[in-house]
């Protein structure tokens, strides 16, 4: 099994093939939201220099989100797009797993941070318990003050990771003291290689995503949702 993994949903355009052995490749980028003229070169590239043609992909795995909505649909298309025409399967993994994955076995809490902008951060709670590794919390927008202020209430060490670091890292560890930890910088980012990893796994179990249904996890509503219908709701009253 060939697995062709995409992320798109940050401002890392990251891309990864592995079959069920090893990681064949990964090539990542972080320089900003074009993923609409990264994205494709740098599969080309890296099934160019694997020796792959897209008719040897058996899977395609994006990140669901949440993250840039821009970059959600970017990925979302691509992925959709190489799947109907190589006819491979498709799997999506939620990006917040992804990253956490980056601390699996970690002690304590994993929690990664997007920046969400508009003061918040997306976020979840992660932990490894008798081996096992459990998402903990459901996906959130949240403060990051108010985020810290639940976390300290837990008593327990978090590693913290992600780009919401950025502008939040004094935040934690302000009110977290020695709970707080940060991760290498290495494993601060979303990885294609760990998405890679946990879509072979939903991959042996057949857990497939609907081309035609599956969409991206926002979370919340974006901007010009939210201004459309504050302008809809006030014509309403009128």
């Amino acid at each position: 099994m060939i697995i062709l993994s995409i992320d798109s949903s940050t401002p890392v355009a990251g891309i990864a093939v592995a079959d069920e052995q090893r990681l064949l490749g990964e090539m990542m980028v972080n320089t900003e939201n074009t993923h609409s003229e990264k994205l494709l070169p740098m599969i080309v590239s890296l099934l160019e220099e694997l020796k792959l043609k897209p008719e040897n992909l058996d899977v395609v795995a994006i990140m669901q989100g949440p993250g840039s909505f821009t970059g959600l649909r970017i990925g979302m298309a691509t992925a959709k797009g190489l799947v109907q025409g190589c006819g491979a399967k498709l799997v999506v993994v939620p990006t917040l797993d992804c990253m956490a994955y980056n601390l699996v076995n970690y002690p304590g809490l994993v929690c990664p941070v997007l920046n969400a902008q508009k003061k918040q951060v997306y976020t979840a709670l992660y932990a490894t318990e008798q081996g096992n590794w459990q998402r903990k919390s459901e996906y959130q927008a949240i403060a990051a003050e108010d985020l810290a202020e639940q976390l300290l209430e837990l008593k327990q060490d978090v590693w913290f990771l992600g780009d919401g670091l950025n502008a939040y890292a004094d935040v934690f560890q302000a009110k977290l003291g020695d709970y707080c930890h940060f991760a290498p910088m290495h494993q601060h980012l979303p990885r294609a290689a760990a998405l890679a990893v946990l879509a072979l796994e939903k991959a042996k179990q057949g857990e497939y995503a609907d081309l035609y249904t599956t969409e991206p996890i926002y979370i919340r509503k974006s901007e010009a949702e939210v201004q459309w219908e504050m302008k809809h709701n006030t014509c309403s009253v009128q």
